[in-house]
């Protein structure tokens, strides 16, 4: 039940209903100055009276991401701090699958809302936010194209104040916490080309390529002719002009293609990273297909790619990543991924977990997007920078608690010459 009292009182009584728990791990300073919860907890600022409304529409993450993303939640000081206080417990948890509140609690909620008078129709979503219907099926070249655009279509300079100069949007490899970024972007980028064992003359086929860094890094320092694909024109067009400017152009192809539609092979070796989270499970076949396919006899391949652990399988439809972040996106577990792998005759040579190089690359990633905020607003809106921020800092929190994973599986296509003996040959 809500409490009776000042307007942060209520509002508290509200959130712990959405949240699912006995206490708030928070304190509460509302739009009249009234404050409530622990003295000492990490602060949630609720500017306007919009917010609680929107939790009365949508009692649960989908709300309170919509009210932050509007500007109309926010929080003081570490929002990573106040993050890991809302999920420590209740219905933010990591792998938390219940129905959200309860019609008694529904109705709590509404009680409270006509208290504090913010009863009415429901806020529109912000314009962030994204829902692929009538996009076409899920998961079909054109819905996938929609999709894609969404999230790396934003603007390039934006992604270039985030990630930095290595332009690279996919976990770091790092030595140890003081590596540095680009450092560790750069020991990711050589360590995929040794596992795959490029070199001179090796056709490099890169899937979802983003804005050219492997495929540069693989022509530059390996000798390898590399075709990079991507969905996103945006990426494409900063890659080619990468390219152009490192005087790669005669070794790298930069392409807006769907993986079901390359039919240039054999390849020498095949990258595929932070690219299989948008294939989906139901296509997951037709992708594992189509790169053995691609693949000659003997060729490697590396699927770089999220995991969920400890048993979740999906985000929901009305999850915040979903409507936010990435649409129509799916993890699969390693499990079922290296499942998948093998059922069409590659052979596992290595798998690698980085589930803790992640956490450090995305704290980075959130560093360079605060210390460059004012910047990246104007490259795109408060509302993206609001977005980029609660995703990446929830997801370092997931990849430190093991709710999710990212591995490296390393694979060969039977035939041609045998696999090493050891793993020296990238270590």
């Amino acid at each position: 039940m809500t409490e009776r009292g000042n307007a942060a009182e209520r509002v508290a009584g509200a959130l712990r209903t959405v949240l699912g728990v006995e206490e708030l791990p928070v304190r509460l300073r509302v739009w009249d100055g009234s404050v409530a919860g622990p003295p000492g907890a990490p602060t949630v600022v609720v500017r306007s009276r919009r917010a609680l409304r929107r939790l009365v529409w949508a009692p649960g993450e989908l709300g309170l991401a919509r009210a932050y993303v509007a500007g109309e939640l926010d929080v003081e000081g570490d929002l990573a701090e106040v993050f890991a206080a809302l999920s420590s417990s209740g219905r933010l948890a990591p792998g938390d699958e219940s129905a959200g509140p309860s019609l008694r609690e529904r109705l709590d909620l509404l009680r409270t809302a006509a208290r504090l008078g913010v009863l009415g129709p429901n806020p529109a979503p912000p314009a962030e936010e994204v829902r692929l219907t009538g996009a076409g099926s899920r998961h079909s070249q054109a819905r996938d194209a929609v999709a894609v655009s969404h999230h790396y279509d934003i603007s390039n300079d934006f992604y270039r104040l985030v990630l930095g100069p290595s332009m690279v949007y996919s976990c770091a490899v790092w030595d140890d916490e003081g590596t540095g970024l680009d450092a560790a972007q750069e020991a990711k980028l050589d360590l995929v080309c040794r596992k795959l064992g490029l070199h001179a003359g090796v056709r490099l086929l890169d899937v979802g390529c983003g804005w050219g860094s492997l495929a540069m890094h693989a022509a530059a320092h390996y000798d390898a002719e590399v075709v990079g694909i991507t969905l996103s024109v945006q990426q494409a067009a900063l890659a080619r002009k990468r390219v152009a400017e490192a005087g790669l152009s005669d070794r790298v192809d930069i392409r807006v293609q769907d993986y079901r539609e390359v039919t240039d092979g054999p390849f020498d070796a095949i990258s595929s990273v932070g690219m299989a989270e948008h294939v989906g499970r139901a296509k997951l076949p037709v992708y594992v297909a189509q790169l053995t396919d691609l693949l000659r006899p003997g060729g490697r391949l590396l699927n770089h790619a999220i995991a969920w652990n400890a048993g979740k399988t999906t985000w929901k439809p009305d999850s915040f990543i979903s409507r936010y972040v990435f649409p129509d996106g799916e993890l699969i577990s390693l499990a079922d991924m290296v499942a998948a792998l093998e059922s069409s005759g590659l052979e596992v040579l290595d798998v690698d977990a980085l589930r803790r190089h992640y956490a450090l690359t995305l704290r980075a990633w959130v560093q360079n997007l605060e210390k460059h905020w004012d910047d990246a607003v104007a490259a795109t809106s408060e509302g993206r920078a609001r977005v980029w921020r609660l995703y990446m800092t929830a997801s370092a929190l997931a990849f430190d608690g093991g709710a999710m994973g990212v591995n490296q599986v390393l694979l060969q296509r039977p035939g041609g010459d045998p696999p090493p003996l050891r793993r020296t040959d990238w270590i």
